[in-house]
């Protein structure tokens, strides 16, 4: 299969390096605005840059399209990419607004040649989260009571300032919950399973006032019925920490700490299980799951199957996401 890459920043490297990585893939083109990134990669990889996006697609026979551009980009993109029929995996967030939800839902279902879209909510695939949710299923540590996520990391003002996009509502649609810890957010999602009843957060801005417009913390508070979830984002700490998950369970605490697994029973006893030691591409604080979620993409657009992290499957996390900006007076 012949893919594409539009937006040469620092996560479109792991994209490329996991395309290369497949045995009869080739990641025929790039793109981005700016030329000297387009060509960098284009001759890293042996691709053809571009500066204009639909002018590659137009020129390019591209089977699978990746987006790695600046969030407000991404639904836009991949409408066209849908529309021309051609397979889209998209980077995180997926939209930034209720608005491009239902365009993206819309531009799914509307798809030529049964185009299929993909989005890269790559923790799910760390092995550590992949041998919790095995264990939830097998009923190991009985029912999940609530959860709690915790993300403290650090993003000073060069960060925003230099992107041209981040810290702005309309082009990054958030701070620290749609950038840096939605994945936390997800996982929380993912691993509880069920439709969340409500979502109630609030922001604030300590760090970078008058710097940025959007949130540097957030805290959440989140109902699925008897379950609840407690949700703390920052990203005015002074390290990149870790992000923690913790499951309250019937039978025993669990908690994920990137890809290692602490497991408190209830008789007393605990243990814990490092599953590091395997390629891993990009920043550790990024999981262990991007090559593995790209890859079964790429086997269920080949076998003609659903892939397992489409829109049906993050559903619950958009809706919790908008649903915290909303709540919190953002939107």
């Amino acid at each position: 299969m012949k893919s594409a890459i539009i937006g040469c920043g620092s996560i479109a490297a792991v994209h490329a390096k996991s395309i290369m990585k497949m045995e009869g893939c080739k990641l025929a083109a790039v793109a981005d605005v700016i030329p000297e990134r387009a060509e960098s990669m284009a001759r890293e990889y042996g691709a053809v840059p571009y500066t204009d996006w639909k002018q590659m697609l137009e020129k390019e026979e591209i089977d699978v399209l990746h987006i790695c551009t600046p969030h407000y980009l991404h639904t836009p993109m991949a409408a066209e990419a849908l529309r021309r029929g051609i397979h889209t995996f998209m980077e995180k967030p997926p939209v930034i607004s209720q608005e491009q939800w239902e365009t993206l839902q819309r531009a799914e279902k509307e798809a030529n040649n049964g185009a299929a879209l993909g989005v890269c909510f790559q923790n799910r695939f760390n092995p550590s989260v992949a041998a919790v949710k095995e264990w939830l299923e097998n009923g190991e540590f009985g029912r999940i009571l609530g959860a709690r996520g915790l993300v403290t990391w650090c993003r000073k003002e060069r960060y925003y300032t230099e992107s041209g996009w981040r810290g702005t509502v309309e082009k990054e649609g958030g701070g620290a919950l749609i950038n840096q810890s939605i994945h936390t957010l997800d996982l929380i999602q993912y691993l509880i399973g069920k439709t969340p009843l409500t979502m109630e957060a609030s922001t604030s801005n300590h760090h970078l006032k008058g710097i940025i417009e959007v949130e540097d913390t957030m805290e959440a508070y989140i109902s699925y019925g008897e379950e609840k979830a407690c949700f703390y984002a920052t990203t005015g700490y002074v390290a990149d920490v870790p992000p923690m998950i913790e499951l309250e369970c019937e039978k025993a605490r669990v908690r994920i700490e990137e890809l290692k697994v602490t497991i408190a029973g209830s008789d007393g006893e605990t243990k814990t299980i490092d599953y590091s030691g395997r390629e891993h591409l990009g920043k550790s604080y990024w999981g262990a799951g991007h090559m593995d979620c790209i890859h079964s993409f790429y086997e269920s657009v080949e076998q003609g199957k659903p892939f397992s992290v489409g829109l049906e499957q993050i559903k619950d996390t958009v809706w919790l996401m908008l649903k915290a900006y909303e709540t919190a007076g953002n939107v």
